[in-house]
């Protein structure tokens, strides 16, 4: 009878698990190094967003959300969006103004400015931080 509990027990904790649960840290390419087509692809490839953009900003900004049970994270810091575009890729919609830059990506995350600019610093990043809210912080790396 024991064992028969001990069973149970297993199989409600394993039950109690998410199915799929997967961490990332994107602090690499958010040193600024790589194209918004390949950062938002790569990231699709990997199943950690969906690859469908979520909102799509006036200046062809596109949002993706992380992929159910992804963790992502930049330099410490919970991602909660993902944002990319690159000119003329089908994998990206067009806002109805003037593109941001030719190619751009980033992440917003819960952070305080100052905090998430001294991270980006610290690894060396040239990423552009912005203020969205309070504790609200987009990184973005962006070509002319």
């Amino acid at each position: 009878m024991k064992r028969f509990f001990s069973s149970v027990l297993l199989a409600l904790a394993a039950a109690a698990l998410p199915l799929t649960s997967y961490a990332a840290a994107l602090d690499a390419p958010l040193l600024c190094n790589e194209s918004g087509h390949q950062f938002i692809a790569d990231l699709a490839q990997q199943q950690m967003i969906d690859p469908k953009p979520t909102r799509v900003e006036s200046n062809s900004i596109n949002a993706f959300s992380p992929a159910q049970g992804a963790d992502l994270n930049a330099f410490g810091f919970h991602v909660f969006a993902v944002v990319g575009y690159e000119k003329d890729d089908p994998m990206f919609r067009v806002g109805d103004g003037e593109p941001v830059a030719r190619s751009a990506y980033g992440v917003v995350v819960f952070g305080g400015e100052s905090k998430v600019q001294n991270a980006l610093a610290e690894a060396g990043s040239t990423a552009i931080v912005h203020r969205v809210a309070p504790l609200v912080t987009a990184i973005f790396c962006k070509r002319s």
